[in-house]
């Protein structure tokens, strides 16, 4: 996880905790928008997150400057949320993600690859979720380090991991890979959605090895299909 200022007037004030990581491919450069992931289409899905019943105790901003207007959600196998998307860039530093490209940059992730290294932000699609607190508690509604996300902007699908954990009162931040791939510029200094995006979390799953993307999708695909039958 990472500490993060909240804006870019107030860089050396106050912090949030995030998280992220590194390049996209050996070259450095990002990795194109992809098409579809899976078979579930994106308004599948989205049929199915229409109405909130929340669970969390409180709602969360989605920037610290706006107000508390979020709540996490449940479903029959998932918990969701519609956000922003805000990018996260920490863990393994590379030419993508670093001192130099990210003014809140850190060197770690709440959750590590299978070699035990941090994450790597622009070539790993993850999502943050924010740290447990009185609002909500993710570990206790079953989502755990690398469970699948399926993210949802401008009618794709991106699966994703649980790669961090960020602050206690601000929801809405996945890694450079998960932006790019939908379309959403990854700068992380400058990038983001600001509406939008819609997170669903699957229950009790988990990516093994949490760094394989392929794998997320496999899963990812098979926990849809399973959320549209018991929805």
């Amino acid at each position: 996880m990472r500490l993060r200022t909240l804006t870019l007037a107030a860089a050396s004030g106050a912090a949030l905790l995030a998280a992220g990581v590194l390049p996209a491919n050996a070259s450095g450069t990002a990795r194109p928008a992809t098409a579809q992931e899976g078979s579930v289409s994106a308004a599948a899905l989205l049929a199915k997150v229409t109405s909130c019943s929340q669970i969390s105790n409180g709602k969360y901003k989605t920037d610290d400057e706006t107000s508390a207007t979020v709540p996490v959600c449940g479903k029959n196998g998932a918990v969701f949320w519609k956000a922003d998307m805000d990018i996260d860039c920490d863990g393994q530093r590379t030419s993508k993600c670093s001192e130099s490209t990210d003014p809140w940059y850190q060197d770690d992730t709440a959750f590590h690859q299978s070699d035990g290294k941090p994450l790597r932000a622009d070539s790993l699609p993850y999502v943050v979720v924010p740290s447990s607190s009185s609002i909500w508690n993710y570990s206790s509604a079953g989502i755990k380090g690398g469970g699948v996300v399926a993210v949802i902007y401008n009618n794709k699908v991106e699966y994703a991991v649980v790669g961090d954990t960020g602050p206690t009162k601000i929801i809405g931040e996945a890694s450079y890979a998960t932006a790019n791939a939908l379309g959403i510029d990854p700068d992380p200094e400058t990038g983001g959605a600001d509406s939008g995006v819609t997170y669903i979390l699957f229950k009790n799953s988990q990516v093994s090895p949490i760094e394989s993307h392929s794998a997320a999708v496999t899963l990812g695909d098979k926990l849809a299909k399973q959320f549209l039958a018991n929805n």
